[in-house]
This record gives C-alpha cells, structure tokens and sequence, in this order.
C-alpha cells in the first residue's frame, strides 16, 4: 500500500468544480440520449460523437483532472509546480467541449474553435503534470503510469484537432485513417492507464489492503502502453498485424489488470460491500462482457456488438469506476479539509456518515439498469429501448447530482 500524505493537497475548492461540472455532463449525456434512434447508431454518426465527445470531455476527463490535481501531489509528496493553473484547466475545458459538441451537432466551423480551446486546456494539465513529476528524483510505479498516460494524452490530443480540423473543412486528410490512433491514445493510452495507476492507489486505501504485489500492475501498463503505440503505428502505416498485435495487447492487459484488482481485494481488511464496491464491481462486469462482445465482432463484423462494446466501456465500466470512486474521494476530501482540525476537540462524522445511503442506491440501481437496456436497445436496435434505459440513466444521473451536492455540503 503506497503511503499517502495530505502535507501537499491543493484546496477542496480548487477541485469542487471539476466533480460538479463532470456530475451535469453525466446528466446532459444521459439525456442527449434521447435524441438517438436506431438509424443514428453508426460511429460516424454526428450524434454519437457528439455523445461521445460530451461523455468523454465533459465527464470523464473533467473529473479524471480533478482527481489527478489532489492525487499527484499526495503520492508524489510534493507540491504542484503550479496549483494555480488548475483554476484555468475546468472553464477552457467545459467551453472546448460545448463548443465541440456544438459543432458536431449544428455547425461543423466551431469543431476547430473548439478542438483549440480543449487542446489549450489540456496542454495546461499535462504541462503542469510533466513539470510536477520533473520535482521527484525516483518514480514508483503509480507514478510511471501517470508519465506514460500524459504522453500518450498529449499525442491524442493532437490528432484529434487535426481530426477536428479535417472534420471541418479546414485540412485535407483522410479522417477515418487517424480514429483508431486518437481513439486508442485517448481510451486505452490515458483513461486505462490513468485508472490503472490510481485504482492500485486508491482500492487498498479504502480496503485497507496490504501485502500484495505489483507484478501485475507493471505488465498491464506496459503491455497497454505497446498495444496503443502498436494500434497507432497500424493507423498510419496502414499495416493490420500491428492493429492486432494491439488488439492482443490490450486483452493481456486488461486480464492482468483484473488479477492485480483480485490481488487487492483478496487482502483487504474492510469486507463489506458499500455504494464503493458494489459500482467498481458492475465497472468491472461491464469490461468484461464488452471484451467477450469485442472479440465476437472481430469474428463476425457485425457493427452494433462493437457498439455494444464501446457503450459498455463508457457508462458502464468507465461511468461506474468514476462515480464509485467519487463517493469516496469527495468525502475523504472533504472531512480532511473541514473536520480533521476538529479531531480530539468535538465530535467528529465518519466518512461513511457523509455519504448519503438512499440517492446512492438509486444512482446505482437506476443506472444500472439504464446501462443494460441501452446495451440491449443498440445490440438488438431498438429505439424504444433506447429511450427506456435514457429515462432510467437520466433519474440515476440525477441522484448522482444530488449525492455529490451533498457531500460537498455536509456540515
């Protein structure tokens, strides 16, 4: 277990906006849902990358930035080169990504407006990322793998504002020939690898593990770390074996990744099954069908499996392992900042107090169930399916809304 040091935390209201802005995307891609219909479901489609973009951007990285902006510092034990610049990385961010949605939606000409103020935003994080690291001597693992998922974030970044740029009329090159490169760099490069290093970090915390090894963690980031540059050479060469190899790649990965997650738990001390395991539990069922629908698309090449398995990776493996994760970092968060000075003077609250038990379930059970009926309604393309999980995900995101505000808020 890595030793975690608050001496170095930026304030909770630095990161406040990013958990709350990430909580209304949840919700605005909940309900952009409903503007979907069996004939939209084709990945070229404007409405779904604009979902994707919209659950992607507004999301996952919002929160993903926030994490990182209290986890670097913490596990590194040294101070942000500069916390500041983390006031400029959410409002650049949730424009860029208006904008971008905008312009898939409705004007094609905002697409390098928008790509440019995402790319300012980001450039800002990983910049400020690389020059917080350059401050530590010797890198752990944890910390190796936040390195490799901020290059491979900056390389995707790029390529998607060419693709942007492209998509708009601006530049003349083939869009197709660059989405798999920006897709694995961003996917498989940053958000994996980012909630590989941070979830050997933050699982035993919360479980109180111990005594278990990385071996595990170091070939699922390597071996996730030559996929993405395998798929990326395979995109501009054009050479399908190296997409393969990646495709390969990536399942060793990932098996490792489940066997160090079963390491963990197998020694931890904290057994019962809170709002915390139960959603890291459904994350991890949901990656696992979307990878046994991912190989049976390779052997059939029927479009709505791979669908299918995209939709399962985002709002159910990558949807559940955020918002788990959520309610027990803005908690911890928050009872660092605004009671442990009150420790030995006054009664204090347990973190568990500070999560609220009945908006929790229903996030959980409401979206749950909206995340197998849109992975039914996309395999079986059916549209009132679609709309069905849409209002169930919409009344989860909802009490995800309301748990966060409250956990914000406690007093």
């Amino acid at each position: 277990m890595f030793s975690i040091s608050q001496d170095f935390a930026p304030p909770f209201k630095l990161i406040a906006p990013f958990f709350i802005i990430g909580a209304f995307f949840y919700l605005f891609s909940s309900i952009l849902l409903f503007s979907f219909s069996v004939e939209d479901l084709f990945f070229l489609n404007p409405k779904v990358i604009s979902f994707v973009h919209l659950f992607l951007l507004g999301f996952i990285m919002m929160v993903i930035f926030g994490a990182m902006a209290q986890l670097v510092p913490v596990v590194l034990e040294v101070g942000h080169f500069g916390v500041e610049l983390f006031y400029a990385i959410w409002p650049l961010l949730l424009i860029g990504t208006l904008m971008m949605v905008g312009g898939f939606l409705y004007s094609a000409q905002l697409l390098p407006y928008g790509g440019t103020v995402v790319l300012t935003s980001m450039m800002i994080f990983v910049v400020e990322i690389f020059l917080t690291i350059k401050k530590v001597k010797k890198l752990n693992i944890v910390m190796t793998s936040v390195l490799l998922s901020n290059t491979f974030l900056f390389f995707g970044i790029i390529f998607g504002l060419v693709m942007a740029l492209a998509y708009a009329g601006t530049i003349n090159i083939d869009i197709t020939s660059l989405l798999k490169a920006h897709v694995y760099l961003v996917i498989g490069g940053y958000i994996s690898i980012t909630l590989m290093g941070l979830s050997v970090v933050l699982i035993p915390m919360f479980g109180l593990s111990h005594g278990f090894s990385l071996k595990a963690l170091e070939i699922s980031l390597y071996t996730m770390s030559i996929a993405v540059i395998s798929v990326v050479l395979s995109s501009l060469i054009d050479i399908k074996f190296f997409e393969y190899i990646g495709y390969f790649l990536s399942l060793i990965s990932l098996f490792s990744y489940f066997y160090q997650v079963y390491r963990i738990y197998s020694t931890r001390a904290r057994k019962e099954n809170d709002i915390y395991a139960v959603s890291l539990m459904y994350s991890y069922i949901s990656l696992m069908v979307s990878l046994g629908l991912g190989i049976a698309y390779l052997f059939t090449s029927y479009e709505p499996l791979l669908l299918t398995t995209g939709w399962l990776i985002f709002f159910g493996f990558f949807g559940f392992a955020i918002t788990g994760h959520l309610y027990k970092i803005i908690p911890f968060l928050v009872w660092f900042e605004r009671f442990s000075p009150l420790v030995g003077k006054q009664k204090v609250p347990m973190l568990v107090d500070m999560v609220p038990y009945k908006s929790t379930q229903a996030q959980f059970i409401f979206t749950g169930v909206g995340v197998i009926l849109v992975a039914l309604a996309i395999l079986f393309q059916n549209t009132q399916l679609i709309n069905a999980g849409a209002s169930f995900l919409v009344v989860g995101a909802l009490a995800f809304i309301r748990s966060v505000f409250y956990m914000i808020n406690f007093k």
